[in-house]
């Protein structure tokens, strides 16, 4: 991800900047995000999910569409998430609506993956129950074995999302509680810059 600058005014070439700072001060996965979605019942609920791109489109993220949060998505396409870097002082909240990125861009992001990673992802039906690890466990195998040799497909069920931002707000710490908050927000004529108290 590009740095960006420090002062500019576009929140996107901001956040860069920022993740690129927290990469460097080692900061404990740097690409989490505590994601947050609601179901059709208006029933929230919180996660934390890879942020695995970003630019002016939005801040993508892959899962199983099968799961909570992918039900979710597809009920209400809205979401809000936060990172937190405490080894840089520095927070960054963005909500906005949702959609599904390109089969190319999923296909892609796909083939990136270690293929144990694939294979996990082409058996586990992320969120449902399960009798034992062991199941699951020995699904795995059971793929891997008849699929030696061979590439792993993509499911059809496996994509990526993006959150095409509405708001981003960013919070620095500062000395006595009086943190710094600048909240960007989308508008017809771009971004609008506002200062927000602690």
């Amino acid at each position: 991800m590009a740095q960006g600058s420090p002062k500019s005014e576009d929140p996107i070439r901001r956040f860069e900047h920022w993740f690129a700072q927290a990469a460097r001060a080692k900061a404990p996965l740097t690409e989490a995000m505590a994601l947050g979605t609601a179901g059709r019942d208006g029933r929230v609920a919180v996660r934390f999910v890879l942020l695995k791109g970003v630019d002016e489109r939005g801040f993508v993220f892959y899962t199983d569409t099968r799961s909570a949060k992918g039900r979710d998505l597809r009920d209400n396409p809205q979401a809000a998430f936060a990172f937190y870097w405490d080894a840089i002082g520095k927070q960054v909240r963005v909500a906005g609506k949702v959609e599904e990125v390109s089969a190319a861009e999923s296909d892609a992001y796909w083939a990136s993956r270690p293929r144990q990673s694939r294979l996990s992802g082409s058996v586990s039906r992320q969120s449902a129950p399960i009798d034992s690890r062991a199941e699951l466990v020995a699904a795995v195998t059971r793929l891997s074995d008849a699929l030696k040799g061979s590439e792993i497909p993509r499911p059809s069920y496996w994509r990526g999302f993006r959150i095409v931002p509405k708001t981003i707000e960013f919070w620095t710490r500062r000395s006595y509680r009086l943190h710094q908050r600048e909240l960007f927000q989308r508008t017809s004529k771009g971004w609008k810059r506002t200062l927000l108290q602690p």
